[in-house]
C-alpha cells in the first residue's frame, strides 16, 4: 500500500509540475477535468450523480471553464445566477420528486469544486504567475508534508476528532514549515519590484495563511465523509483515493493565495 501510494504520488507530482509549467490551455483543461470528476465524486456522496440536477451541475462546471478559456471570468456571477435559476426550474418541473436541499447540494458542488479549484489557473494567469502559482502548492501540499513529519516525530496533543492522526504539534509544524519553504522560495524570486512588501515577507505570510486554511480544507472534506459514512471520495488515484481526497486542501488554499497576492502587490490582473 505504501509503495502504491508513493508511486502514484510521484506520478501526480510530475503531472502537476508539467501542467503548472506549461499553464494556459493545458492547465485549464486538466483543472476542468479534475473539477468535473470532483463534482461527480461529491454528488455521488449525496447519491445524486445520475439525477437531472447533476447533469446541470456538470454542464455548469464545463461552461465555467469554457468562460475562463475565452476570458469571460467577469461574467462569473451571471453564470452562478443562471445555474441557480436552471436548477430551480428543474426543481419546479419535477416537483415533488426533489427537495430543495438537493438543489443546494448541486449548487454547492459546482462552487466548492469547480469555482474554487479554478483559482489555480487564475493565479497562474497573474503577472509572473508562473512563479506565484507554486505558493498554492507550498501552502497546501508543502505544509501537509511538514505537518506529517512533525506530527510523526513529536505529535502528542490531538487536534480534531475528524482526523485521529492530526496533532497540534503537526499543525503548527505544517504552518512553520510552509513559512520556511516560502521564505527560501522568495530568495529565488527575481521580480521584487512587483510587491509593496518584500517577497521575503510576503511569500512566507501567504503560504502560512494558506497552511492554516489547508488544515480546515482537509477537515471540511473529512467532515462531509463522516456525515455520509464513507472512507474515500473515489479510487481514481491509487493509494490516495479520489480527486477530492487529494485536492481537498488545495481547493481551500487556492482562492486565499490568489487574493492575498493581489492585495499585497502591484500585480496586473
Amino acid at each position: 500500500m505504501f509503495v502504491t501510494r508513493l508511486l502514484s504520488g510521484i506520478v501526480l507530482m510530475i503531472v502537476a509540475i508539467l501542467v503548472l509549467i506549461f499553464g494556459s490551455f493545458w492547465l485549464l483543461a486538466v483543472l476542468g477535468l479534475l473539477s468535473l470528476i470532483g463534482v461527480f465524486e461529491l454528488l455521488r456522496v449525496f447519491q445524486m450523480e445520475k439525477h437531472p440536477l447533476a447533469v446541470i451541475a456538470y454542464l455548469s462546471t464545463a461552461a465555467y471553464y469554457m468562460m475562463l478559456y475565452f476570458h469571460l471570468g467577469h461574467w462569473v456571477m451571471g453564470h452562478f445566477a443562471l445555474t441557480l435559476v436552471v436548477m430551480l426550474v428543474c426543481y419546479v418541473i419535477q416537483y415533488p420528486k426533489y427537495k430543495i436541499d438537493k438543489v443546494a447540494c448541486c449548487l454547492f458542488s459546482v462552487f466548492y469544486v469547480g469555482y474554487m479549484l479554478s483559482f489555480i489557473y487564475q493565479t497562474r494567469g497573474l503577472h509572473q504567475g508562473h512563479w506565484l502559482v507554486w505558493l498554492i502548492i507550498i501552502g497546501a501540499w508543502g505544509s501537509d508534508t511538514c505537518a506529517y513529519v512533525v506530527g510523526m516525530l513529536i505529535g502528542k496533543h490531538h487536534f480534531s476528532e475528524l482526523s485521529p492522526k492530526k496533532t497540534m504539534e503537526g499543525c503548527i509544524g505544517g504552518v512553520v514549515g510552509a513559512g520556511i519553504i516560502g521564505f527560501i522560495y522568495s530568495c529565488f524570486f527575481p521580480y521584487h519590484q512587483m510587491f509593496l512588501i518584500p517577497p521575503g515577507i510576503v511569500f512566507p505570510l501567504v503560504v502560512m495563511v494558506g497552511a492554516v486554511i489547508s488544515q480546515f480544507g482537509d477537515l471540511s472534506a473529512s467532515a462531509i465523509k463522516r456525515n455520509y459514512e464513507i472512507k474515500d471520495y473515489g479510487s481514481l488515484i491509487p493509494g490516495h483515493g479520489g480527486v477530492l481526497d487529494r485536492f481537498d486542501s488545495v481547493i481551500f488554499v487556492a482562492p486565499f493565495v490568489y487574493y492575498l497576492l493581489v492585495l499585497t502587490s502591484y500585480l496586473h490582473i
